[in-house]
C-alpha cells in the first residue's frame, strides 16, 4: 500500500459532524488536521437528508447548554465573510395538546431558565399572530423560544469547512478508509482506498459507518442507524421562510417553512432500523425508500391545527439513517482500549443541530480535564459492559419512537 502522507489528526466523515468536528479543533488551536471522505463530495449521506431545526429547549442542562452553545456558533457563522450555513433565527413554538405536556413544558423552561435561555409562554393568540395559519383553538400552551430556528444542512457543513480551510485543515473526497492501522493497542494511521496515512490519532464521525469503523479494530459499540423521513410540499400561501419553527409533541411532529412550502416531519411509532453487518464499511448504506403510509400520517396527525397540509400535494421526500444508541446519548471521546481512537458519533437525531457543540464536547474529551458530563459520554461505557445487538438495537429503536415521550 502507498503511504500518502501524515497528519496529526485523521477525521473519518465529512458530515456535519465531522465537519464541525475539524472546526471546532482548529479553533482550539490544533493543526495538521486531515478530514477524509469516502463520497465525491462533502455532506452527501445523512446530513444532506436533514431537516436543518435547531431547539435548545430540553430537559437536560448539559443537552440546552450544547445547544446554546451550537446557536452561539451558527450566528458567528451566518456572520462570516465565506460561506454561511443559512441560519435564521426565527424562533420556535411548541404547542401543548394535553395538560400532562403543560407540566413538562414548564419543567422544561426551569431547565432554560438555569442555563440563562430565553422562553416564555404565549397565550393562544400571541402565537396565532407569528403562525397566522396554524389553528390555536384546542392547544393548552405554547412555549416560546426566540433564539431558536432552522439553517440548511449542507450549508452549515461548507461553513464550517470554509473556516476550517482557513486554518489550515486538509479535507480529502472520494477517499474511502479501509481499516485503522495499529501497533500495540495505539493508533498509527488508516489505510485508504487511495494509500496509507500515518497518524497518531483518528476520529471516527463516520455516521451510519461509525459502528465499521470501530468494529475494526475490536471496539463494539451500539450505534444503531435508524430510518427517519419528513416531506416537503408544494408552494402554499401564507408560508413565509420568516415563519417560527413549530414543534407539536402530542402529535410527534415538527414544522418549518421551507421558502413558500411546508416541510413536515415526525417520529415513527414504529420505526425501522439496519443491522450494519448488512453492508460493508467502504459501501453505502442500503437506500431509504418512502414509506408513503408513514408520511399520510403526518399529513392526518397535522391536519387539527394546520387543516391545509390535506391540499398540498408533495414536492419531495427526503430520508435517512441517522445513528441512535441505547441511552439515547452522544458517543464521545477516546477508547480505554486503543489509545487515539475517538468517537464522534450516535448523536440521535442531533447530529446537524448539534453538531458545533459536539465538536466543542471532542476537543474537551481529548483535553486534559474533561467535565464529568463530557467524560460520561465516553465509549467506555459500553466496551466495559456487556450487552447484545439485538437487545441494544431495540433500546435505540425506543429512543428514536418516544424522541418526543414526556420528560424523554
Amino acid at each position: 500500500m502507498t503511504h500518502t502522507g501524515t497528519a496529526s489528526i485523521v477525521i473519518v466523515g465529512g458530515g456535519a459532524v465531522g465537519c464541525g468536528v475539524a472546526h471546532s479543533l482548529a479553533a482550539a488551536g490544533y493543526d495538521d488536521i486531515l478530514l477524509i471522505e469516502k463520497e465525491p463530495t462533502l455532506a452527501a449521506a445523512t446530513t444532506s437528508q436533514a431537516a436543518g431545526l435547531v431547539g435548545q429547549v430540553r430537559n437536560s442542562l448539559d443537552r440546552t447548554r450544547l445547544a446554546m452553545w451550537s446557536v452561539e456558533t451558527f450566528s458567528d457563522l451566518e456572520s462570516g465573510d465565506t460561506a454561511r450555513p443559512g441560519w435564521r433565527q426565527v424562533g420556535s413554538l411548541r404547542l401543548a395538546l394535553c395538560d400532562e405536556r403543560v407540566e413538562e413544558f414548564r419543567r422544561m423552561q426551569d431547565v432554560a431558565n438555569q442555563a440563562g435561555l430565553e422562553t416564555r409562554f404565549l397565550d393562544n393568540h400571541e402565537a396565532a399572530a407569528l403562525w397566522p395559519a396554524m389553528r390555536f383553538d384546542e392547544v393548552r400552551a405554547v412555549l416560546w423560544c426566540p433564539t431558536d430556528g432552522y439553517l440548511q444542512p449542507s450549508d452549515l457543513a461548507m461553513a464550517y469547512v470554509a473556516r476550517a480551510r482557513r486554518a489550515g485543515v486538509r479535507f480529502q473526497t472520494g477517499t474511502a478508509v479501509q481499516r485503522i492501522l495499529v501497533d500495540d493497542d495505539r493508533v498509527t494511521g488508516v489505510e485508504t482506498s487511495g494509500g496509507r496515512v500515518s497518524s497518531p490519532m483518528v476520529i471516527n464521525a463516520a455516521g451510519a459507518h461509525a459502528w465499521h469503523l470501530a468494529h475494526s479494530v475490536g471496539i463494539e459499540l451500539p450505534i444503531v442507524p435508524v430510518r427517519h423521513e419528513f416531506f416537503v410540499t408544494v408552494a402554499a400561501e401564507g408560508l413565509v421562510p420568516e415563519l417560527p419553527v413549530i414543534r407539536i409533541p402530542d402529535a410527534t411532529l415538527y414544522l418549518r417553512a421551507e421558502t413558500d412550502s411546508l416541510l413536515c416531519g415526525g417520529w415513527e411509532p414504529t420505526s425501522l432500523s439496519l443491522d450494519p453487518n448488512e453492508y460493508p464499511i467502504d459501501g453505502q448504506a442500503p437506500p431509504v425508500r418512502e414509506d408513503w403510509d408513514v408520511l399520510a400520517t403526518f399529513a392526518e396527525q397535522l391536519a387539527p391545527q394546520f387543516p391545509q397540509v390535506s391540499q398540498l400535494g408533495i414536492r419531495s421526500v427526503f430520508r435517512g439513517w441517522p445513528t441512535f444508541t441505547p441511552d439515547g446519548r452522544f458517543i464521545i471521546g477516546e477508547s480505554n482500549r486503543l489509545k487515539g481512537f475517538v468517537m464522534a458519533g450516535g448523536c440521535n437525531a442531533h447530529g446537524v443541530s448539534g453538531s458545533a457543540g459536539i465538536g466543542r464536547h471532542v476537543v474537551e474529551s481529548i483535553g486534559d480535564n474533561p467535565s464529568s458530563y463530557v467524560a460520561s459520554l465516553s465509549p467506555d461505557r459500553f466496551t466495559d459492559s456487556e450487552w447484545n445487538w439485538t437487545e441494544a438495537s431495540a433500546q435505540a429503536r425506543g429512543v428514536y419512537e418516544h424522541y418526543y415521550s414526556i420528560d424523554h
